[in-house]
């Protein structure tokens, strides 16, 4: 077994591999949990109905903002397959495909923020949480285009597999937003007191900072003629329907995938105050399990680009089964901290936070905790086993099959159950639960088949290109 582990770590698409890549994007999106884990923390300490108000809005904003982010976001199976294939030139262009986009997110933020107001009526959450969701989710929506853009320029680094820079970046921009969280929720350094106002533009602000960092660094004279970086700023037809084409149902994917669990979570918002502010605790705090294993699905469809790009599908297989092992890894330290230790996760909150309703909700979050331990490896394998399929092109069947699980396995069964014989919590969370096991076999299963080691989401080359295409290893970072 050691023998085996020591191969692994020195081989190509091994261990040490894989690791330069994904640490900085576990550390990078690390920091997006710290992000929310102390947003929701201020906002615990400010008031219950702020807390109970900013996980269904903030879904629901996200709800919208999704299909435009996961389309965007692969831009990163573009620029690794470009890279694979040798074709650098065509990195700018797809860069740029995905600026166009952000600038149709813009525009649809700002007529999802005039409809608030009827959205969370409608909702029929209690009064004071429902004027809070609304002011939230309003905020959120002005900030779809930066958030879009951000998300494009940064698969410059990601999609090259070169994330130390990436992770400068967001690890900036989550110290802005602290900072300017605790100084808009609560009045300090002389701004006003906002409340859960001053989260929503504080995640904007430190959005706008990523958008403007990243367009600074792809600018730099070393990229513009080898990536195309200015030349390519033209909108390019073929290649942005290309990016629709097998983008676009990761945009769906995504976006129903986060509308699932938002109903999940309206669903439960309707059965109280209290089970809505334990559902929030318990799915804030999953993010730091949950976000990691994300920048790992991040290495992965990176890496599988790279090698399917090059035509090499079992170097691809490879490197999947080696981010897989890394997850699962670190999986089973958190399915240990939340199923024996749940307590420890809800200490930060109890600091400032020790209203009846909170210890109340507090008590109820220990036992979702739990939950989340059950189906902890499973989560770990739907996220790495569907960022290889979608590092290849596979994004219909991903689309296709996380609707169905989702809507089929989570979503209808807690609301029949929820509003023809009362369910409880803890019913309802037993079908999220049920959903997530289900779904990470189902992917294992379609990975298994190999259906996606022949999918390519890049044009092939002209003959001419193709003759003097090289994979020469990057050194620049």
């Amino acid at each position: 077994m050691i023998r085996r582990l020591r191969d692994r770590w020195r081989q190509e698409g091994g261990y040490r591999d894989f690791l330069s890549v994904a640490v900085p994007l576990i550390l990078s999106t690390a920091t997006w949990s710290i992000q929310h884990f102390v947003d929701r923390v201020f906002l615990t300490w400010y008031s219950t109905d702020a807390v109970a108000a900013a996980l269904p809005a903030g879904m629901t904003s996200f709800v919208f903002v999704a299909f435009f982010m996961g389309t965007a976001s692969y831009v990163n199976t573009f620029v690794a397959q470009y890279v694979g294939a040798g074709r650098q030139e065509r990195v700018g262009p797809s860069l740029w495909q995905g600026a166009y986009l952000a600038v149709i997110s813009g525009v649809a933020g700002l007529g999802l923020a005039a409809a608030a107001g009827p959205m969370f009526e409608w909702v029929g959450h209690e009064a004071a949480v429902r004027e809070k969701e609304i002011s939230y989710f309003r905020i959120l929506c002005y900030g779809m285009l930066p958030l879009t853009l951000a998300t494009a320029f940064s698969c410059f680094y990601s999609g090259r597999g070169k994330t130390w820079p990436l992770l400068a970046v967001n690890a900036t921009a989550t110290l802005i937003n602290l900072v300017l969280d605790y100084a808009l929720i609560f009045g300090k350094f002389g701004l006003p007191e906002m409340g859960i106002r001053g989260a929503g533009w504080a995640t904007n602000l430190a959005t706008v900072f990523s958008a403007v960092a990243f367009l600074i660094l792809i600018s730099q004279p070393r990229y513009r003629h080898r990536y195309g970086i200015l030349s390519g700023w033209k909108y390019d037809p073929d290649l942005f329907r290309r990016l629709l084409k097998f983008g676009g149902p990761n945009g769906i994917s995504f976006m129903l995938d986060i509308l699932g669990f938002t109903l999940f979570v309206l669903i439960v918002g309707r059965l109280g105050t209290l089970e809505l502010t334990a559902t929030n605790l318990a799915f804030n705090i999953n993010t730091l399990a949950f976000m990691p294993l994300i920048g790992c699905g991040i290495a992965v469809s990176t890496m599988v680009g790279q090698k399917l790009g090059a035509d090499r599908p079992e170097a691809a297989e490879y490197v999947t089964w080696t981010g897989v092992h890394v997850g699962l890894a670190y999986s089973v330290i958190m399915m240990i901290g939340y199923g024996f230790f749940p307590q420890l996760f809800l200490e930060p909150y109890d600091v400032g936070a020790d209203s009846a309703e909170f210890l109340a909700a507090r008590e109820i979050a220990v036992l979702l905790l739990r939950f989340l331990a059950i189906y902890m490896l499973f989560d770990c394998m739907y996220i790495l086993f569907t960022a290889a399929l979608k590092g290849a092109g596979d994004t219909r069947y991903v689309m296709y099959a996380s609707i169905a699980l989702s809507w089929v396995l989570m979503v209808l069964p807690a609301f029949m159950t929820t509003v023809f014989y009362d369910a409880d919590i803890y019913v309802l969370w037993s079908f999220l639960c049920f959903f997530v096991i289900v779904s990470g076999i189902a992917f294992y299963v379609r990975f298994r088949g190999a259906k996606w080691k022949q999918m390519r989401v890049i044009e092939e080359a002209p003959v001419i290109e193709r003759a003097g295409a090289g994979t020469e290893e990057e050194s620049a970072p």
